[in-house]
């Protein structure tokens, strides 16, 4: 059993970035967990964060100890939920999360269905540069989940693994998706993960089709890539 702490919070402005969700506070009491996320969070930039293959954002708290020794200096933000999370925990990592992983928590079912996609916002929030591409590289990305069945939650009930669905880890798609060069028969194999997010098997497909990986100095960078 993993004992989670739950993190919600709304968007809010910043003064060096667009506006964003990714300042959480802890949650307390029972809340209920919808098909679109847990009640009184926000996700801003819909077309990047939040819909129903991205309710959850769950980043394994063993992180921040790595992270507070690769950047000393800023190593008092390194603490949940620095990264925006709503789901942190120990002993639960992308090593032994897999695609398509069902979960019972609380009165909920929830299914995870992507690698989380490190974003500029996260340097900025934290301060320190070059954050994403650290994390992105790293392979300490978290994941996100789909909500199966809503129910209520609460901080401190258990996440139970109730069905694995793939034989693709989670630090297996980072490593697909982002740190490897162009393979087709690995694309098609982490198509091929139960549970995959829609947005995901686009990507993947996409490559397929044009034979290239896509650009990611917009979602790293904050800026798009000029030739």
């Amino acid at each position: 059993m993993h004992y989670p702490q739950v993190f919600i919070g709304p968007v809010r402005a910043f003064d060096t970035m667009p506006p964003s969700g990714i300042s959480k506070r802890a949650a307390e009491g029972r809340i209920l967990l919808t098909p679109l996320g847990l009640e009184g969070d926000e996700q801003a930039e819909t077309r990047f964060h939040g819909g129903p293959d991205r309710a959850l954002c769950h980043f394994p708290r063993e992180h921040y100890a790595h992270l507070s020794q690769q950047f000393p200096q800023q190593a008092e933000h390194f603490q949940p939920p620095g990264f925006g999370e709503n789901i942190s925990t120990l002993g639960l990592t992308e090593q032994n999360v897999f695609i398509g992983d069902i979960f019972r928590w609380g009165e909920a079912l929830i299914q995870v269905t992507q690698p989380r996609s490190p974003c500029y916002k996260m340097g900025i929030h934290l301060g320190v540069t070059q954050l994403s591409h650290y994390v992105q590289q790293s392979g300490r990305c978290g994941w996100l989940y789909r909500v199966l069945s809503p129910g209520y939650i609460s901080d401190g009930q258990p996440l139970a693994l109730l069905t694995r669905n793939s034989e693709v880890s989670v630090a297996e798609a980072i490593s697909i998706a982002f740190n490897q060069p162009y393979d087709e028969e690995q694309y098609r194999r982490l198509l091929s993960a139960a549970g995959l997010a829609a947005a995901w098997s686009q990507k993947m497909q996409a490559r397929l089709e044009s034979r290239k990986i896509e650009d990611f100095s917009r979602r790293l960078d904050g800026t798009p890539r000029h030739n």
